[in-house]
Parts: structure tokens; C-alpha cells; sequence
């Protein structure tokens, strides 16, 4: 195991992403105002108008990417295999179809494969934002990249 996997260790200052689908974002922002404590001592990414709400109703400074539909989950996800984001809080709807759904399933899939926490309601944004964890820095195993590429290469 110890060289199919590399330790990477999320930081007691996570950069954490806020998502949110139009229905959610009244809740996104109450969240964010019942936790402003402990955000504000974060770095925060969000997409379009999420972020851009957030900040204007919270007063939250959150770094804003593209809006989900055009291109921001794909921005953020581009994000967690950069190293950048390190926890995400997503608020989505499961009631409504979404247009980029397939960007929503192709976000959530990349933070598994980086094994990187997901809230996609607020309870499990609560139990993530008061864990223990939160406070410090957290060492979790990813798959080894290089050596995957390097025996995919050497098997062509």
C-alpha cells in the first residue's frame, strides 16, 4: 500500500468550496451566517451567484468562480485535483433537474477520488464544520498518480 498511495494532508486553514442550487441558496447563506465564526477563519471558494450572495449577506469574503451552469463546478473541481480546495459544502436539490447535472456527478466524483469531504445537505455540513477535525490538520491517503500513469504507460 504505502507506495500505491500518496498522504496528503488538508490544513488546519481549509479552502473550502460553498455551492449551492438556486432552491438552496436561502439555506447556503443561513448556514454560512450560523457558522460565520468558524468560516471566517477560513479560505472560501463558491460558485457564481452563491458566492457572490454569501459575501454581499454575510459579509464572508468568498473568491467566486463561474456560475455551476457555466462551468463553475467544473472549476472548482478543477480546483480540488490542483491541491486548492480541500473540503466542499454543497447544497444541492435533489428535487429539481439540473441542465449540468453531469458537472455536479463529475464534481462529486473527483472529490471522492481525492477523498475529500462532501457535504450535499446541511446536516452533514454541520456534523463536517464541528468536527474535530476542523480545528486541525488531517493526513488522508490518495492514490498514487504518478505511479498509476507510469504503469498504465509501461503496460501500452
Amino acid at each position: 500500500m504505502k507506495d500505491e498511495y500518496m498522504t496528503f494532508t488538508i490544513k488546519k486553514k481549509k479552502n473550502i468550496a460553498l455551492i449551492a442550487h438556486d432552491n438552496e441558496k436561502p439555506k447556503i447563506i443561513k448556514w454560512c451566517m450560523d457558522h460565520k465564526e468558524v468560516l471566517k477563519n477560513h479560505n472560501l471558494y463558491g460558485t457564481g451567484t452563491t458566492a457572490r450572495l454569501i459575501t454581499d449577506k454575510t459579509g464572508l469574503r468568498v473568491k467566486g468562480y463561474n456560475s455551476g451552469p457555466l462551468g463553475g463546478d467544473q472549476q472548482i473541481g478543477a480546483k480540488i485535483v490542483e491541491g486548492v480546495i480541500d473540503f466542499v459544502v454543497f447544497f444541492s436539490d435533489p428535487l429539481t433537474a439540473q441542465p449540468h447535472d453531469p458537472d455536479v456527478k463529475a464534481l462529486m466524483r473527483i472529490a471522492q477520488v481525492y477523498d475529500i469531504p462532501m457535504a450535499v445537505n446541511r446536516a452533514t455540513a454541520d456534523f463536517m464544520i464541528t468536527s474535530l477535525y476542523m480545528d486541525t490538520e488531517y493526513d488522508h491517503e490518495v492514490i498514487n498518480f504518478n505511479k498509476n500513469i507510469q504503469e498504465r504507460a509501461e503496460s501500452m
